[in-house]
């Protein structure tokens, strides 16, 4: 699903909001002789990257428990200088991430002003799917519908999608975990097509996997992005500007399964003790033992 408004095309026109002053002035006659528009562009990209490098650190990590249990957890920290030129917007945008997370049943924690931590829970890799991509595609929480498509109109198309396959084997769960993140409209390009600048400047994306027993990559292609091992985790470096693709396979325990095992061998275990270490009910209750206790 691609929405206009996802929290990744937020985040980039808040950082370039506080310069569309710039643009503006090209309507005049007088700057444009001086300043021409690809001067304009270039000028606009310099004093982005000198005033707002590292601007915006945004962590998404999905942590398993088990096939039935998990969370994914944003933790979104703004530098300074973004904050004193965006102003209110910065803010009130962090209210919404706030408003989005309690409606998807999560919790927020706000460390200060310029930086939360978002925690979302799921039970089932169904509940992972549609509560990610409703959370990072969402429409909710959006102004009327004349203000929205204003302000739509002046963000970047973004795509992410994650895709959860889970295979039972009774104890076990495998899992292959996929997912995209289209992140080419955040660079910065010129009238003749040339990448001028990196959002990668500006923005620092990483997305990490952690699970019990850890996870494998999958390197499809040999530009895929390498992810840095840290014990059970996986980090990826996530890179504005280019579309991202994710793919790993990981090992979960199925509490369903293993407690379905357990009864299992408990009843078997019963059944073996009653026949083979106390007397048969059918000699120990019948007529003529009855008779003899009795006597």
């Amino acid at each position: 699903m691609v929405s206009n408004s996802s929290i990744f095309g937020k985040i980039f026109w808040l950082l370039i909001r506080p310069f569309s002053f710039v643009l503006a002035l090209n309507g005049r006659n007088q700057i444009n002789r001086a300043f021409p528009m690809r001067n304009l562009i270039l000028w606009l990209v310099l004093l982005t990257s000198l005033l707002l490098t590292g601007c915006v650190k945004y962590d998404v990590g999905l942590n398993f428990d088990n096939s039935n249990s998990g969370e994914f957890v944003q933790h979104i920290k703004l530098g300074e200088r973004l904050t004193s030129f965006s102003g209110d917007s910065v803010y009130e945008w962090l209210n919404s991430i706030e408003r989005r997370a309690r409606q998807l049943e999560g919790k927020a924690q706000r460390i200060s002003q310029e930086e939360i931590i978002v925690t979302i829970p799921f039970s089932s890799g169904r509940e992972l799917q549609e509560k990610f991509n409703e959370f990072f595609n969402s429409h909710t929480n959006q102004p009327s519908e004349s203000v929205q498509s204003k302000s739509d109109s002046e963000l970047p198309k973004i795509e992410s999608n994650v895709l959860l396959e889970q295979n039972n084997f009774l104890v076990l769960v495998q899992n292959r975990l996929i997912y995209d993140l289209d992140l080419r409209s955040l660079a910065l390009i010129a009238s003749k097509g040339n990448v001028l600048a990196n959002a990668g400047s500006i923005l620092d994306l990483e997305f990490s996997l952690k699970t019990p027993w850890g996870a494998k990559n999958i390197q499809l292609t040999e530009t895929a992005i390498e992810p840095e091992k840290n014990g059970n985790q996986l980090v990826w470096k996530l890179q504005p500007g280019q579309l991202n693709h994710i793919e790993a396979v990981f090992w979960l325990p199925s509490p369903l399964g293993i407690g379905a095992l357990l009864i299992t061998l408990f009843v078997l275990g019963g059944l073996y003790l009653r026949y083979n270490f106390m007397p048969d009910p059918k000699i120990q209750f019948s007529p003529k033992a009855a008779t003899i206790q009795k006597q």
